[in-house]
Protein backbone atom coordinates (compact mmCIF):
# COMPACT_ATOMS: atom_id res chain seq x y z
CA UNK A 1 0.00 0.00 0.00
CA UNK A 2 1.67 3.31 -1.16
CA UNK A 3 1.96 5.98 2.14
CA UNK A 4 0.79 9.44 1.09
CA UNK A 5 3.99 12.29 1.14
CA UNK A 6 3.03 14.28 4.51
CA UNK A 7 2.06 17.36 4.09
CA UNK A 8 4.35 20.14 4.08
CA UNK A 9 3.97 23.32 6.42
CA UNK A 10 4.43 26.23 4.38
CA UNK A 11 3.81 29.56 4.85
CA UNK A 12 1.60 31.76 1.86
CA UNK A 13 3.52 32.26 -0.67
CA UNK A 14 2.86 35.97 -1.11
CA UNK A 15 4.30 36.16 2.38
CA UNK A 16 7.38 34.46 1.43
CA UNK A 17 7.61 36.80 -1.85
CA UNK A 18 7.68 39.65 0.02
CA UNK A 19 10.01 38.38 2.63
CA UNK A 20 12.53 37.37 0.06
CA UNK A 21 12.44 41.04 -1.86
CA UNK A 22 12.23 43.04 1.15
CA UNK A 23 15.51 41.10 2.47
CA UNK A 24 17.21 41.72 -0.80
CA UNK A 25 16.48 44.90 -1.65
CA UNK A 26 16.46 46.34 1.68
CA UNK A 27 13.40 48.46 1.83
CA UNK A 28 9.80 47.91 1.89
CA UNK A 29 9.24 51.03 -0.78
CA UNK A 30 11.70 49.26 -3.59
CA UNK A 31 9.79 45.27 -2.44
CA UNK A 32 6.63 46.94 -2.92
CA UNK A 33 7.41 48.47 -6.96
CA UNK A 34 9.05 44.98 -7.81
CA UNK A 35 6.06 43.13 -6.80
CA UNK A 36 3.81 45.94 -7.94
CA UNK A 37 1.77 46.12 -4.63
CA UNK A 38 1.51 48.64 -2.07
CA UNK A 39 3.99 49.58 0.54
CA UNK A 40 1.17 48.34 3.08
CA UNK A 41 0.63 44.93 1.58
CA UNK A 42 4.28 44.27 1.56
CA UNK A 43 4.51 45.12 5.52
CA UNK A 44 1.21 43.18 6.22
CA UNK A 45 2.99 40.21 4.75
CA UNK A 46 5.96 40.58 6.72
CA UNK A 47 3.95 40.66 9.65
CA UNK A 48 2.06 37.58 8.79
CA UNK A 49 4.90 35.47 8.33
CA UNK A 50 6.42 36.77 11.47
CA UNK A 51 3.41 35.67 13.31
CA UNK A 52 2.96 32.53 11.24
CA UNK A 53 6.68 31.42 12.18
CA UNK A 54 7.11 33.15 16.01
CA UNK A 55 9.98 34.36 15.21
CA UNK A 56 11.31 38.02 14.37
CA UNK A 57 12.66 38.46 10.86
CA UNK A 58 13.38 42.35 11.11
CA UNK A 59 13.83 44.99 13.57
CA UNK A 60 12.35 48.18 12.91
CA UNK A 61 13.19 51.40 13.91
CA UNK A 62 11.38 54.25 12.85
CA UNK A 63 11.16 54.12 9.18
CA UNK A 64 14.33 51.80 8.84
CA UNK A 65 14.17 47.86 8.32
CA UNK A 66 17.28 45.62 9.59
CA UNK A 67 17.43 42.09 9.52
CA UNK A 68 17.39 39.75 12.68
CA UNK A 69 19.63 37.06 13.12
CA UNK A 70 16.65 35.41 12.23
CA UNK A 71 15.77 36.88 9.09
CA UNK A 72 19.31 36.56 7.79
CA UNK A 73 19.32 33.06 8.06
CA UNK A 74 16.09 32.67 6.59
CA UNK A 75 16.89 35.06 3.85
CA UNK A 76 19.70 32.91 2.61
CA UNK A 77 18.27 29.45 2.56
CA UNK A 78 14.67 30.31 0.49
CA UNK A 79 16.85 32.64 -1.82
CA UNK A 80 18.56 29.30 -3.16
CA UNK A 81 14.98 28.27 -3.23
CA UNK A 82 13.71 30.93 -5.35
CA UNK A 83 16.36 30.48 -7.86
CA UNK A 84 15.69 26.55 -8.16
CA UNK A 85 11.88 26.98 -8.33
CA UNK A 86 12.74 29.47 -11.28
CA UNK A 87 15.25 26.91 -12.69
CA UNK A 88 12.85 23.77 -12.94
CA UNK A 89 9.86 26.55 -14.21
CA UNK A 90 12.42 27.04 -17.32
CA UNK A 91 13.09 23.62 -17.85
CA UNK A 92 9.06 22.86 -17.85
CA UNK A 93 8.84 25.00 -20.15
CA UNK A 94 11.52 23.81 -22.67
CA UNK A 95 10.59 20.20 -22.29
CA UNK A 96 6.91 21.45 -23.44
CA UNK A 97 8.89 22.54 -26.74
CA UNK A 98 9.25 26.28 -26.00
CA UNK A 99 12.24 27.59 -27.51
CA UNK A 100 15.07 28.06 -24.39
CA UNK A 101 15.60 31.32 -22.96
CA UNK A 102 18.54 32.67 -21.63
CA UNK A 103 19.08 36.02 -19.80
CA UNK A 104 22.05 37.49 -19.68
CA UNK A 105 22.75 40.71 -16.82
CA UNK A 106 26.04 42.70 -18.41
CA UNK A 107 27.55 45.76 -17.53
CA UNK A 108 26.63 48.54 -20.03
CA UNK A 109 30.06 49.48 -21.79
CA UNK A 110 31.11 45.55 -21.30
CA UNK A 111 28.00 44.32 -23.51
CA UNK A 112 28.48 47.36 -26.15
CA UNK A 113 32.45 47.19 -26.60
CA UNK A 114 32.88 43.67 -25.64
CA UNK A 115 30.41 40.94 -25.67
CA UNK A 116 27.99 41.81 -28.47
CA UNK A 117 30.68 42.30 -30.89
CA UNK A 118 31.02 38.04 -30.04
CA UNK A 119 27.40 36.99 -29.03
CA UNK A 120 26.80 35.74 -32.76
CA UNK A 121 29.39 33.22 -32.02
CA UNK A 122 27.48 31.80 -29.12
CA UNK A 123 24.51 31.96 -30.93
CA UNK A 124 26.32 29.63 -33.66
CA UNK A 125 26.54 26.70 -31.16
CA UNK A 126 23.20 26.74 -29.69
CA UNK A 127 20.83 28.30 -32.56
CA UNK A 128 17.38 26.76 -30.82
CA UNK A 129 18.33 29.69 -27.78
CA UNK A 130 17.09 32.55 -27.42
CA UNK A 131 19.17 35.11 -26.53
CA UNK A 132 18.06 38.03 -24.42
CA UNK A 133 20.76 40.90 -23.28
CA UNK A 134 20.27 43.01 -20.27
CA UNK A 135 22.45 46.09 -19.33
CA UNK A 136 22.91 46.78 -15.72
CA UNK A 137 25.58 47.75 -13.14
CA UNK A 138 23.59 47.27 -9.96
CA UNK A 139 24.88 44.77 -7.40
CA UNK A 140 24.09 41.53 -8.11
CA UNK A 141 22.32 40.69 -4.70
CA UNK A 142 20.09 43.74 -5.80
CA UNK A 143 18.84 41.65 -9.04
CA UNK A 144 15.47 40.08 -8.18
CA UNK A 145 15.67 36.31 -7.98
CA UNK A 146 14.89 34.84 -11.03
CA UNK A 147 15.79 37.98 -13.37
CA UNK A 148 18.59 36.39 -15.23
CA UNK A 149 20.78 33.34 -15.78
CA UNK A 150 23.96 34.82 -16.16
CA UNK A 151 25.67 38.07 -14.73
CA UNK A 152 28.20 39.79 -15.93
CA UNK A 153 30.38 41.75 -13.53
CA UNK A 154 33.96 43.46 -12.45
CA UNK A 155 35.45 41.12 -9.53
CA UNK A 156 34.06 42.26 -6.06
CA UNK A 157 34.59 40.27 -3.23
CA UNK A 158 33.09 38.21 -1.15
CA UNK A 159 30.68 36.74 -3.82
CA UNK A 160 27.44 37.12 -2.40
CA UNK A 161 25.59 34.43 -0.71
CA UNK A 162 24.00 31.92 -2.92
CA UNK A 163 25.75 32.99 -5.98
CA UNK A 164 29.20 31.54 -7.65
CA UNK A 165 31.37 32.72 -10.66
CA UNK A 166 34.80 32.70 -11.53
CA UNK A 167 37.04 35.51 -13.38
CA UNK A 168 36.79 35.16 -17.43
CA UNK A 169 39.18 38.15 -18.43
CA UNK A 170 42.08 40.00 -16.97
CA UNK A 171 41.69 43.93 -17.73
CA UNK A 172 44.51 47.00 -17.93
CA UNK A 173 44.08 49.87 -18.42
CA UNK A 174 45.87 52.56 -20.58
CA UNK A 175 44.75 56.44 -22.08
CA UNK A 176 43.29 56.25 -25.04
CA UNK A 177 42.07 59.18 -27.41
CA UNK A 178 40.75 59.81 -30.99
CA UNK A 179 44.18 59.59 -33.46
CA UNK A 180 42.98 62.94 -35.38
CA UNK A 181 43.95 64.49 -31.40
CA UNK A 182 46.92 62.61 -30.86
CA UNK A 183 47.90 63.63 -34.17
CA UNK A 184 47.48 67.18 -33.55
CA UNK A 185 48.50 67.09 -29.66
CA UNK A 186 50.66 64.26 -29.47
CA UNK A 187 52.11 62.58 -26.20
CA UNK A 188 55.24 60.80 -26.12
CA UNK A 189 55.66 60.81 -22.12
CA UNK A 190 52.95 61.19 -19.33
CA UNK A 191 54.03 64.67 -18.92
CA UNK A 192 52.42 65.68 -21.69
CA UNK A 193 48.65 64.67 -20.27
CA UNK A 194 48.72 68.41 -18.65
CA UNK A 195 47.75 69.58 -21.98
CA UNK A 196 44.87 67.78 -22.72
CA UNK A 197 41.36 67.22 -20.93
CA UNK A 198 41.13 63.77 -18.98
CA UNK A 199 37.67 62.48 -19.30
CA UNK A 200 36.08 60.84 -15.67
CA UNK A 201 33.54 58.26 -15.40
CA UNK A 202 31.71 58.05 -12.07
CA UNK A 203 31.32 54.69 -12.56
CA UNK A 204 35.02 54.05 -12.47
CA UNK A 205 36.19 56.52 -9.56
CA UNK A 206 39.75 56.98 -8.38
CA UNK A 207 40.91 55.70 -12.17
CA UNK A 208 43.03 58.55 -13.64
CA UNK A 209 44.20 59.18 -9.47
CA UNK A 210 45.68 55.12 -9.36
CA UNK A 211 47.20 55.39 -13.28
CA UNK A 212 48.54 58.55 -12.64
CA UNK A 213 50.56 57.59 -9.48
CA UNK A 214 51.55 54.37 -11.37
CA UNK A 215 52.90 56.68 -14.09
CA UNK A 216 54.51 59.36 -11.61
CA UNK A 217 52.78 62.00 -13.25
CA UNK A 218 50.47 63.24 -10.61
CA UNK A 219 51.34 67.02 -11.65
CA UNK A 220 50.33 66.05 -15.07
CA UNK A 221 46.63 65.24 -13.53
CA UNK A 222 46.56 68.33 -11.54
CA UNK A 223 47.49 70.78 -14.28
CA UNK A 224 45.28 68.73 -17.06
CA UNK A 225 41.25 69.80 -17.41
CA UNK A 226 39.01 67.53 -16.77
CA UNK A 227 35.49 66.60 -17.95
CA UNK A 228 33.08 64.46 -15.76
CA UNK A 229 30.63 61.77 -17.08
CA UNK A 230 27.86 59.79 -15.12
CA UNK A 231 28.81 56.65 -17.04
CA UNK A 232 32.26 55.09 -18.53
CA UNK A 233 31.17 54.56 -22.37
CA UNK A 234 30.11 57.98 -22.33
CA UNK A 235 34.06 59.13 -21.57
CA UNK A 236 34.88 56.42 -24.30
CA UNK A 237 32.26 58.02 -26.66
CA UNK A 238 33.74 61.43 -25.91
CA UNK A 239 37.66 59.64 -26.66
CA UNK A 240 36.15 58.56 -29.65
CA UNK A 241 34.86 62.25 -30.69
CA UNK A 242 37.91 63.68 -30.08
CA UNK A 243 36.96 65.89 -26.74
CA UNK A 244 39.92 64.15 -24.49
CA UNK A 245 41.49 61.49 -23.02
CA UNK A 246 39.97 58.83 -21.35
CA UNK A 247 41.06 55.55 -19.74
CA UNK A 248 41.00 52.74 -22.22
CA UNK A 249 40.19 49.21 -20.95
CA UNK A 250 41.76 46.18 -22.26
CA UNK A 251 40.98 44.13 -23.95
CA UNK A 252 37.77 45.89 -24.17
CA UNK A 253 38.46 48.66 -26.80
CA UNK A 254 40.57 46.32 -28.73
CA UNK A 255 38.00 46.76 -31.26
CA UNK A 256 37.87 50.22 -31.20
CA UNK A 257 41.33 50.45 -31.69
CA UNK A 258 41.61 47.75 -34.61
CA UNK A 259 39.03 49.97 -36.26
CA UNK A 260 40.30 53.04 -35.94
CA UNK A 261 37.98 55.22 -33.61
CA UNK A 262 40.59 55.06 -30.75
CA UNK A 263 44.32 54.87 -30.24
CA UNK A 264 46.80 53.97 -27.55
CA UNK A 265 48.08 57.71 -25.71
CA UNK A 266 50.82 56.16 -24.20
CA UNK A 267 51.87 52.22 -24.01
CA UNK A 268 51.97 52.29 -20.38
CA UNK A 269 51.26 51.41 -17.44
CA UNK A 270 48.92 49.47 -18.48
CA UNK A 271 47.05 49.22 -15.31
CA UNK A 272 45.62 45.80 -13.80
CA UNK A 273 42.47 46.21 -13.08
CA UNK A 274 39.58 44.18 -11.49
CA UNK A 275 38.83 41.37 -13.50
CA UNK A 276 35.65 40.37 -15.36
CA UNK A 277 33.44 37.57 -13.69
CA UNK A 278 30.50 35.30 -14.61
CA UNK A 279 27.83 34.89 -11.75
CA UNK A 280 25.07 32.38 -11.30
CA UNK A 281 22.34 31.68 -8.70
CA UNK A 282 23.52 28.39 -7.29
CA UNK A 283 20.86 26.24 -8.21
CA UNK A 284 20.81 26.97 -11.59
CA UNK A 285 25.06 25.87 -11.65
CA UNK A 286 24.37 22.30 -12.82
CA UNK A 287 22.44 23.65 -15.70
CA UNK A 288 23.86 22.51 -19.16
CA UNK A 289 22.91 25.89 -20.82
CA UNK A 290 24.31 27.71 -18.57
CA UNK A 291 27.22 25.87 -17.96
CA UNK A 292 28.02 26.16 -21.54
CA UNK A 293 27.87 29.77 -22.17
CA UNK A 294 30.06 30.51 -18.91
CA UNK A 295 33.12 27.97 -20.63
CA UNK A 296 32.49 30.18 -23.88
CA UNK A 297 32.83 33.18 -21.80
CA UNK A 298 36.43 31.78 -20.24
CA UNK A 299 37.46 30.81 -23.75
CA UNK A 300 36.67 34.21 -25.80
CA UNK A 301 38.22 35.83 -22.83
CA UNK A 302 42.12 33.45 -22.92
CA UNK A 303 41.17 33.43 -26.79
CA UNK A 304 43.75 36.22 -28.89
CA UNK A 305 40.83 37.37 -30.18
CA UNK A 306 40.25 40.53 -27.23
Amino acid sequence: MMRTPPRRDLPPLSALKAFEATARLGSLTAAAAELFVTHGAVSRHIRALEEWAGAALFERAGKRLKLTEAGTRYRDEIGGAFDGIAAATERLRASAGKPRQLTINALPTFAMRWLLPRLARFQQMEPQVELRLVTSDEAVERLAHGSYDIAIRREAAPVPSGIIGAAFMEEREIPVAAPELLARMPVTVPADLSRHTLLHADTRPGAWSRWLAAADAEDAGEKAARQDFDHFYLALQAASDGLGVALGPLPIIADDIRAGRLAAALEGPALPSRPYCWLVPEAQATDPLIAAFCTWLEEEGASGDT
